[in-house]
């Protein structure tokens, strides 16, 4: 087993055993550190995701950016896990999806749309000081950065995770791309990115 994937396997395991109450505690306080983020107070359009489950929970965040009159995009799984974009009109238009996901269901924009963000939320799992980011694995966020870097578009890339999960370093490959900023329920760090 590589060590990504072991790596993944003690994390996840970690957010198996956060309650209910732990996660959305902690997406309180994380949508407040975001909010507070220069990169997101002068976003037009925040490209993000939906939380699932033990994942820092991005409700919260969600809904401040939309009051805020900020475009929110979410993603759509295709069927090759690459990813098209749908606006975020409410936590009431949110549809279950494959894979446990809950994605939007207003009009598809492409995956082209995600180059229209100044700022991208990504998910993780960890991440590093230098910004590396461990994802779940499945290459969709991969896919995302590299359309942004094809494009030369420099969306800010912000990652939102629990204080336990930036960790000394990720284990790093070709095709990764670092984030901006890190954001915990404890601190917003800036990367070398």
């Amino acid at each position: 087993m590589s060590r990504k994937a072991l790596l993944r396997r003690e994390l996840l395991a970690a957010r198996r055993l956060l309650t209910g109450e732990d996660v959305k505690n902690a997406a309180s306080v994380l949508s407040r550190r975001a909010l507070a983020l220069p990169e997101l107070s002068g976003a037009r359009t925040v490209a993000a995701y939906v939380s699932v489950g033990g994942e820092p929970g991005t409700g919260v965040l969600l809904d401040a950016l939309r009051e805020r009159g900020v475009r929110v995009l979410l993603p759509v799984l295709l069927p090759d896990n690459d990813l098209d974009w749908a606006p975020y009109e409410g936590a009431d238009r949110l549809v279950r999806a494959g894979r446990g996901l809950l994605e939007p269901d207003g009009t598809r924009l492409g995956p082209e749309a995600v180059l229209e963000a100044d700022a991208v939320l990504l998910p993780g799992l960890a991440a590093d000081g230098r910004g590396m980011r461990l994802g779940r694995g499945g290459g969709s966020y991969d896919r995302v950065l590299a359309r942004l870097t094809a494009a030369g578009a420099h969306p800010a890339l912000i990652v939102l995770l629990y204080d336990d999960e930036v960790v000394a370093q990720v284990p790093q490959e070709p095709h990764d791309h670092p984030v901006n900023v890190v954001v915990t329920p404890s601190a917003a760090r800036r990367t070398g990115r």
